[in-house]
C-alpha cells in the first residue's frame, strides 16, 4: 500500500513557573529530559548568536506518545534516543505524568496531548488506549480536506490549552488534504511567581553585552536576597556560575547558568550540560547573600525537529519507505514535519502579578554582586521528578 504522509505538529509552550532547591531528586523524569537537551545542543550550535528556547519534556512527551505505534527499527531507534528499557517506559511515563499533573501543580503547570485524524482513519485501538492511559491524551475528529479549517480547530485547541499564548502554530500548508492521517500536538503551559519578588522601581537599565560582543541597555532587575549559588566547570576546566532562583510553592526552580570569566563564550558550557550534570550542582551550591541582577525578558521560537532528532538516531520514522508504524494504524505512515513552539516571558512578578514575601536580611558584611549581564543560559526544572520543562539560552534580552 502506498506509504501515505503523517504529520506530526507539535505545539510547546509557556509562560512561567513556580519552584524548589536541588534535592532529594527522583531521576524518572530525567531520561526524556536528557534527550530534550542534546535536540537543544543541536539547535544552539546552528544558532549560536540567537535567542534559543525549547521544552526538553515536550521533545520526550511527543516521541513518548509515538512509541506505542512504532515498530522494529523505528521503534529501536525511539527507545535508544529516549534510553528506555526495551519493554516500553509506560509505567514510568504515566507516574511522570501523574505527578506533573497533580492538583498540587495546577496553578503552575497545565500539560495537555492531543492526538487529530479524520473520521475512518484505522488507528489502533491499543496504541490510542495507551496515549489515553499514560497522558490523558485527547482524541479529536478533524477534516484534512480543507486544510485551513483543519489548522484553525488544532490552533484553537492549543490556544485554548496554552491560554492564549500560543495561537498560530498550524498553518495550512503544512498539511496536505489528501494524505494528512494524524497531528499529535503536546501543550506546556507554565506559569509562576517568583518566591522572592522583584520590586519594579528596582529594575534600571543597565548595559547588557550580547553575544556579538555589541553592548547595549535592558531592563535589568535588582534585588538583594538569599540564593542558592555555587560554582562549577566543565571537563576542560571552565569555570562557571550557577544561580537558582525559587518560584512560590516550592515545586520548580529556574537555574541561571553563566561563564565566570566575561570574555568566555556560553557556547564553551552549552555542549557539557546534562540531567547528571544538573543533579550535581546541588551538591556544589550553597544558600548565600548576594545582589541580584538579572534582565526581563522575552524569548519565542519556532523549531523544525526534524534535523536534530535524525542526528540523534531517529531517522526512520521521517522516511517514507522505511518507517514502521504498524502498532499506530494498520495504514502505513510516516512523520512528515515535526516542529515545536516555545514562548517564555520573565519579569519581576515571574508571570503575573501576586502577592510574595520575602525574607530580609542585614548584612554583616558587604554581600556580592552578581550580574547577569552577558550571554546566559537558563532552565526550569520540576525539582521532585528530575524533569526540565524548559531550557534557553539568552543572547539578548
Amino acid at each position: 500500500m502506498k506509504n501515505l504522509a503523517w504529520l506530526l505538529l507539535y505545539a510547546l509552550i509557556t509562560l512561567f513557573c513556580h519552584t524548589r532547591a536541588l534535592s532529594q531528586v527522583a531521576v524518572y523524569g530525567e531520561r526524556g529530559s536528557d534527550l530534550g537537551i542534546k535536540v537543544f545542543q543541536q539547535v544552539v550550535r546552528s544558532k549560536p548568536l540567537d535567542n534559543v528556547v525549547l521544552s526538553p519534556h515536550g521533545v520526550a512527551s511527543v516521541l513518548g506518545m509515538l512509541l506505542p505505534g512504532g515498530h522494529g527499527e523505528t521503534r529501536r531507534q525511539i527507545l535508544s534516543a529516549l534510553r528506555y528499557k526495551k519493554n516500553g517506559p509506560y509505567r514510568m511515563l504515566k507516574k511522570l505524568h501523574k505527578t506533573l499533573t497533580a492538583k498540587s501543580n495546577q496553578d503552575a503547570i497545565l500539560i495537555a496531548n492531543g492526538m487529530f485524524s479524520p473520521k475512518g482513519f484505522p488507528m489502533q485501538k491499543s496504541f490510542v488506549d495507551i496515549n489515553k492511559a499514560n497522558f490523558q491524551a485527547e482524541s479529536r475528529s478533524v477534516d484534512f480536506s480543507d486544510t485551513q479549517k483543519a489548522a484553525d480547530k488544532i490552533n484553537a485547541w492549543i490556544s485554548n490549552k496554552t491560554r492564549g499564548h500560543i495561537t498560530s502554530l498550524i498553518k495550512a500548508t503544512m498539511l496536505d488534504s489528501a494524505l494528512s492521517r494524524l497531528v499529535v500536538v503536546n501543550a506546556i503551559y507554565f506559569k509562576g511567581l517568583w518566591k522572592y519578588r522583584f520590586q519594579p522601581e528596582n529594575t534600571k537599565l543597565r548595559p547588557f553585552t550580547g553575544g556579538d560582543g555589541q553592548v547595549f541597555k535592558v531592563p535589568m532587575m535588582s534585588q538583594l536576597s538569599v540564593f542558592n549559588i555555587g560554582v562549577a566547570s566543565t571537563p576542560q576546566q571552565v569555570a562557571y556560575k550557577v544561580i537558582e532562583l525559587p518560584y512560590h510553592g516550592n515545586k520548580t526552580s529556574m537555574l541561571i547558568v553563566l561563564p565566570t570569566e566575561e570574555d568566555v563564550p556560553l557556547s564553551h558550557i552549552i555542549p557539557h550540560i546534562n540531567t547528571a550534570t544538573v543533579q550535581s550542582w546541588g551538591k556544589l551550591m550553597h544558600m548565600r547573600k548576594v545582589h541580584l541582577l538579572l534582565p526581563r525578558f522575552t524569548a519565542d521560537l519556532e523549531v523544525d525537529l526534524k534535523a536534530p532528532l535524525s542526528v540523534l538516531g531517529m531517522t526512520d520514522m521521517f522516511r517514507l519507505d522505511k518507517a514502521d508504524f504498524r502498532h499506530l494504524s494498520s495504514e502505513p505512515v510516516y512523520i512528515s514535519k515535526a516542529l515545536q513552539k516555545t514562548k517564555i516571558v520573565v519579569n519581576e512578578d515571574g508571570t503575573k502579578a501576586s502577592a510574595a514575601t520575602a525574607a530580609i536580611l542585614m548584612a554583616r558584611s558587604s554581600p556580592p554582586w552578581v550580574s547577569v549581564d552577558r550571554p546566559f543560559l537558563f532552565l526550569i526544572r520540576h525539582n521532585p521528578t528530575g524533569t526540565l520543562l524548559f531550557m534557553g539560552q539568552i543572547n539578548q534580552p
